[in-house]
């Protein structure tokens, strides 16, 4: 009974010892193989530090592959406390260097913490600092690879593309709103030390940084630099208050160009005001739009076919009277008697006043809202603006005919390019944007892509081409001449918006604009242009803001390589106006019998002999009269 009683004692003992057993295996299974990777980090972030390394910032583009935003290399100081020896004179090394004082540099070397970044002293070092500073090869002290913003062209759409702060992180414009696509994954330099901080001598591994993803814009650069040189050109010659222009493509809603004064450099955007920072005037400017909203009236009479442009008239006496308000033509006695197609070429207020009357404030307001004024057009840009529209309760005779010619709104510049482009595009109200897709840095494939958006069918397309037609003649025989380019189809409307400052309206201030197309019969593009109290010059849209688009568009017709067409318009001449002529061919002819045919023109010869061998400009080319043509003779 004894013996039976130890040997069932034995077996208890071994079955715990056995369970003991198979215990510290499982534990030891769980820690080694299951467990192993979280503990094995928990006891790797005791020992080791991170160096951390700054990743590229993703690039901007223009549509071509031009780059917009950049990056520069540079360096930075980082500081290890517990590996700096002599922290007195590694603080009065580094002070020297960089220009602190010691004091400072001090509280940075005996900071008790693991890693010390020196800022903002020790941040975006030039290539000269840091090379001076990795020349004293001193124990925990680090140069650190970091990125820094670079503007390849400055100033050059400042607004939109906005700016980073001193950590690469986004504060405005595509720079903030893309920011989170734009910033890149940091990476890391991975070193092993002790308890008390110092450098174990082991392998250093290297985490490498994951650059941001790259914006690709719809913006066209050589329209975008043909947009700023012009806005320059203003600033110099007119002293404005402010000028912008905005450039897109009608039958997509695609920004090509956008721009405004005063701008900013984003690299140095600590030197400028909040207001010259934050307003992108192209987006959220509100003004009087004055007679380019006349087209929308003119649209609405059409598609309700209130009016036959070319049947139609109208006698303008200088003035019209709606209930006790006495609307004036900006011509003093007035235009006269007019078609309705003239009353649009002379951008005739009382003969809009008329229009507005007969459509009637249910209709017209009705279009106002379907072109898209009166809200936010959705441009992937912030800070946009809605402008003020009147409520149709608030719209009596007088408001409706005020409204008709442009006076009276609030609209923003991008609220009129996408009502314009709907008119003349076949009646389709397009969505604006301005990124064309984010793309992969390494691949470049595209992660995402805008496309195009009809936001709603506004005309029809009988009417888009009555507009179509008016506004070419409006710059063939009208306001708009100065902005005719020959042999090229331009349409377009002018507008000169008197300023209103607390409840009145100012004299002899106005904003002069301009918003043209082309080609007339085929829009690929649409400009506009607003100059805010232009100095030294009669504030008029054909004589400000006309010219200044028409520079623009020379430069559109080379970057779009739109051709010449034949079936435009001629323009209607005046005593001020310069004429074009074609340059008859001469090639073969006598010098008396060439110089018969050149009346017109400037005559340069170079050579000796009596018959033309070669000419320039070659015959059938149009110039104007009085520049030259130079003949070779024989």
């Amino acid at each position: 009974m004894f013996f039976k009683s130890i040997h069932s004692r034995i077996k208890i003992i071994l079955v715990i010892i056995i369970f003991l057993f198979i215990l510290i295996i499982s534990k030891v299974f769980f820690i080694q193989v299951i467990n192993y990777k979280r503990l094995n980090k928990y006891a790797s972030g005791l020992w080791s530090r991170n160096l951390p390394i700054e990743a590229n910032r993703g690039l901007i583009y223009d549509r071509n592959g031009v780059v917009l935003a950049n990056n520069l290399t540079t360096t930075s100081l980082v500081l290890i406390p517990n590996q700096i020896r002599n922290k007195e004179e590694v603080a009065r090394k580094l002070s020297e260097i960089l220009g602190v004082s010691y004091e400072e540099m001090y509280k940075h070397v005996s900071k008790k913490v693991s890693i010390e970044r020196v800022h903002p002293e020790g941040r975006r070092l030039s290539y000269e600092i840091a090379d001076k500073i990795a020349a004293l090869k001193l124990d925990g002290v680090y140069l650190l690879r970091e990125a820094k913003r670079y503007y390849p062209y400055d100033k050059m759409m400042s607004h939109t593309l906005g700016f980073v702060g001193i950590d690469n992180q986004g504060l405005s414009g595509l720079e903030l709103m893309y920011d989170h696509y734009l910033t890149g994954s940091y990476g890391a330099i991975k070193y092993f030390s002790d308890a008390k901080g110092n450098r174990l001598q082991l392998t250093e591994i290297y985490e490498e940084p994951q650059d941001g993803i790259n914006v690709n814009l719809t913006i066209d650069y050589k329209i975008q630099a043909a947009l700023e040189r012009e806005l320059d050109n203003a600033v110099a010659k007119y002293n404005p208050d402010q000028a912008l222009g905005i450039v897109m493509d009608p039958n997509s809603g695609e920004i090509l160009a956008i721009s405004s004064r005063p701008n900013f450099s984003p690299s140095n955007y600590q030197d400028y005001t909040v207001e010259e920072i934050n307003r992108n005037l192209p987006i959220w400017a509100t003004y009087e739009p004055g007679s380019t909203f006349k087209i929308i009236t003119l649209a609405t009479a059409l598609e309700e076919k209130l009016v036959d442009l070319e049947k139609d008239t109208f006698y303008d006496a200088g003035s019209i009277r709606v209930e006790n308000a006495k609307i004036r033509c900006w011509k003093a006695g007035g235009h006269g008697h007019q078609t309705y197609m003239e009353v649009v070429e002379n951008s005739c207020n009382p003969g809009f006043v008329a229009l507005g009357l007969k459509i009637g404030k249910e209709t017209l307001f009705d279009y106002i809202e379907k072109f898209g004024f009166g809200k936010k057009t959705g441009i992937d840009l912030n800070g946009e603006g809605s402008g003020i529209i009147f409520d149709l309760e608030q719209v009596g005779p007088v408001e409706l005919a005020t409204t008709s010619f442009g006076q009276g709104v609030s609209v923003t510049p991008i609220q009129q390019v996408v009502a314009v482009s709907a008119a003349i595009n076949g009646g389709y109200l397009y969505k604006p944007y301005i990124v064309k897709s984010l793309n992969e840095p390494e691949t470049n494939s595209v992660i995402k892509e805008n496309k195009k958006q009809i936001v709603r069918k506004v005309i029809s397309d009988e009417t888009s081409e009555k507009v179509r037609h008016t506004l070419e003649s409006v710059v063939a025989n009208g306001t708009g001449r100065p902005a005719y380019i020959d042999g090229y189809r331009v349409g377009g409307k002018t507008g000169t918006a008197q300023k209103v400052k607390d409840g009145r309206y100012m004299v002899g201030n106005y904003i002069a604009s301009f918003i043209g197309f082309l080609p007339a019969d085929n829009p690929k593009t649409v400009i506009y242009i607003a100059i805010d109290n232009a100095k030294g010059v009669t504030q008029y849209g054909g004589t400000v803001a006309a010219p200044i688009a028409r520079s623009v568009m020379l430069d559109i017709i080379d970057a779009l390589n739109i051709k010449k067409r034949s079936g435009g318009m001629e323009k209607e001449y005046n005593y001020l106006d310069r004429r074009y002529a074609d340059v008859p061919n001469v090639v073969g002819m006598t010098v008396e019998e060439a110089m018969k045919l050149l009346k017109k023109f400037k005559v340069e010869f170079t050579g000796t002999g009596e018959i033309i061998e070669y000419q320039s400009p070659s015959g059938g080319e149009r110039i104007h009269e009085g520049e030259v043509v130079r003949l070779l003779l024989k």
